[in-house]
């Protein structure tokens, strides 16, 4: 005992080394093939560091977050949001405003990557996909999506209004570029519901995204909309699924820290070390979503580059998702969407 003593200088040294050599976070994603590609590139290196992670997965539910703010009980540390709820959550209050300079030169990043209150891990698309063993003619437009006599067969959406309004009107002539202009006037968002309704009897519905490749595998649907990164997670694993990129709309996820949580140091030290291009290179080389540190570029090969929806071919037709749109007008649409479902 003396001599363990007079190492560590007193107990109370003794007893505060654990603490002080691993700081512990909860961090909270969405589970899935980009929780697993998280994991190998920002969980399990800052371990190594010597840090300790406790991942937890969620569905976006902002509920929870509000419900552990208000409490002034809050145990998640860093938590992984899409756009909408990154702006909605910093006008309410939730989040920590961010200090950059403790975070990643805003100079390297994306545009969209930096928010008040959160900023971008990763872009992602939601794109139009097919089963290249069984498919025989290729989508060549979002109208394809919609003819059922040139590609027969079901057609797999998600279920919701985000997206597939924007979809329904490329499918109807607007151009990427009109589509948000269209979609905020009353006479768009009608036009929007009656080329959905065209093709609803077609639709088989989707909810958790590892569903629209599992139908596209399984021969239920002919075309799906899908997240990229899903697509790519199942070519990983041996299957020939294809993209349409033109058309697909493109977004970003973020990383907040909930207001209040005790681990706010701690919490900011993970989303830098996150941040860096190397660790944001490897989260790419392992789901094909496009970094939002620009820098990380650099250090992938081009197999990789041609994957993401960040790349010039793939973005050149592409849609940014309009988070301001949907901020203003999608309480409403989603409601309407609902009871247009259910009719």
């Amino acid at each position: 005992m003396k001599k363990s003593l007079i190492a560590c200088a007193s107990l109370a040294a003794c007893l505060a080394l654990p603490r002080f050599a691993q700081q512990q976070i909860t961090v909270v994603n969405f589970g899935g093939a980009n929780a697993n590609a998280q994991k190998k590139a920002f969980y399990e290196p800052y371990e190594k560091a010597g840090n300790k992670v406790v991942a937890v997965e969620y569905n976006g539910e902002q509920a929870k977050i509000k419900a552990m703010v208000e409490a002034k009980k809050v145990t998640w540390d860093v938590v992984e949001v899409e756009s909408p709820d990154a702006a909605r959550g910093c006008d309410e209050g939730l989040f920590e405003k961010l200090d950059y300079s403790k975070l990643v030169d805003k100079a390297d990043l994306l545009p969209a990557a930096v928010n008040e209150c959160a900023v971008g891990i990763f872009v992602w698309s939601t794109v139009m996909a097919y089963n290249g063993d069984k498919l025989k003619t290729a989508p060549t437009s979002w109208a394809d999506f919609w003819d059922t006599k040139k590609i027969p067969g079901k057609r797999g959406m998600r279920k919701g209004a985000r997206y597939n309004l924007e979809f329904a009107l490329l499918a109807d002539g607007v151009k990427p570029a009109d589509v948000y202009k269209v979609l905020a006037t009353p006479a768009g968002a009608d036009r929007a519901f009656k080329k959905l309704t065209e093709l609803k009897p077609h639709i088989q519905w989707w909810e958790a995204g590892a569903q629209a490749p599992q139908f596209l595998v399984a021969g239920d649907v002919a075309l799906t909309t899908v997240f990229n990164g899903r697509i790519d997670a199942a070519n990983r694993e041996g299957r020939n699924l294809k993209i349409y990129w033109p058309g697909g709309i493109y977004d970003l996820d973020y990383w907040a820290i909930p207001k209040g949580t005790p681990n706010k140091d701690a919490a900011q030290k993970f989303i830098a070390f996150g941040m860096q291009p190397a660790n944001q290179a490897v989260y790419a080389q392992n789901i094909a979503y496009g970094p939002a540190n620009t820098k990380a570029l650099a250090k992938l090969d081009k197999k990789v580059l041609d994957d993401l929806p960040t790349s010039a071919a793939n973005a050149k037709e592409a849609l940014q998702f309009s988070v301001a749109f949907w901020a203003d007008q999608g309480e409403a649409l989603e409601k309407r969407f609902a009871a247009w479902a259910t009719q």
